[in-house]
């Protein structure tokens, strides 16, 4: 599958193609905010866990493998963006649920409690062989749903391709919320993150990017300045 997004005004070298390595259409929207034309060509590799991963270098791999696979189909001055967002609770990665029961174990298990959703970023430089790595952790608190809300929620279909059993930006259900860290991460892409990566490898991003995600959004970010300017 290939989906081509491409604004009409665009400060992106025409030289350079950016490629999204995910078929994650929220991953899409938080990336149009960028400005820049890119296509989505999803990675399609293997994201189970080995045995003795830890959270943390499982995301990576899955970014890295996403990013690197792509990479392989491109020539020079391909940028490939691989992304990887997963959830842990007590140090154990929630997966995404295989049925509409297993959908609500992980979400009876997650209610009430903190936890963290990390996500993993990977882009590869084909023109210059670099690859730029980052990492975004928010802690989420989830609200203490009841068991009814939980069942109205399972049967929208929403739970079933998101890690942890819910997306953080359903209106309607308002399963969580970020205890004051990154929301664009919850959702799939930290665009500070993606946007530092890019601005050290001279590729110029408009500086108004967190308020435009903001904007998008509706959150008040806290950490946007400190991943900006560091």
């Amino acid at each position: 599958m290939r989906l081509c997004y491409n604004p009409a005004m665009s400060t992106l070298n025409p030289i350079i193609e950016l490629v999204l390595a995910s078929q994650s259409p929220q991953r899409s929207e938080l990336l149009k905010l960028i400005g820049k034309p890119f296509h989505v060509e999803p990675a399609n590799i293997d994201e189970n866990k080995q045995k003795t991963e830890l959270p943390h270098s499982y995301a990576k791999r899955l970014a890295l493998s996403k990013a690197l696979k792509v990479a392989y189909n491109h020539q020079n001055g391909s940028i490939v963006i691989g992304a990887d967002t997963i959830v842990v609770q007590n140090d154990n990665v929630v997966g995404k649920p295989a049925s509409n029961e297993e959908a609500c174990q992980m979400l009876m298990k997650l209610r009430g409690n903190t936890h963290q959703v990390v996500t993993a970023v990977a882009i590869h430089y084909s023109k210059s062989g670099n690859i730029s790595q980052e990492l975004c952790e928010t802690n989420v608190r989830m609200r203490n749903m009841t068991e009814e809300e939980v069942a109205d929620y399972i049967s929208t279909g929403d739970s079933l391709d998101k890690a942890g059993a819910y997306a953080i930006q359903n209106v309607k259900f308002q399963p969580a919320m970020p205890l004051g860290g990154c929301l664009a991460n919850v959702i799939g892409l930290p665009l500070c993150h993606i946007t530092r990566a890019l601005r050290q490898n001279n590729i110029h991003v408009d500086n108004d990017i967190a308020e435009k995600c903001q904007d998008h959004i509706g959150y008040d970010c806290p950490v946007y300045t400190s991943i900006l300017g560091s």
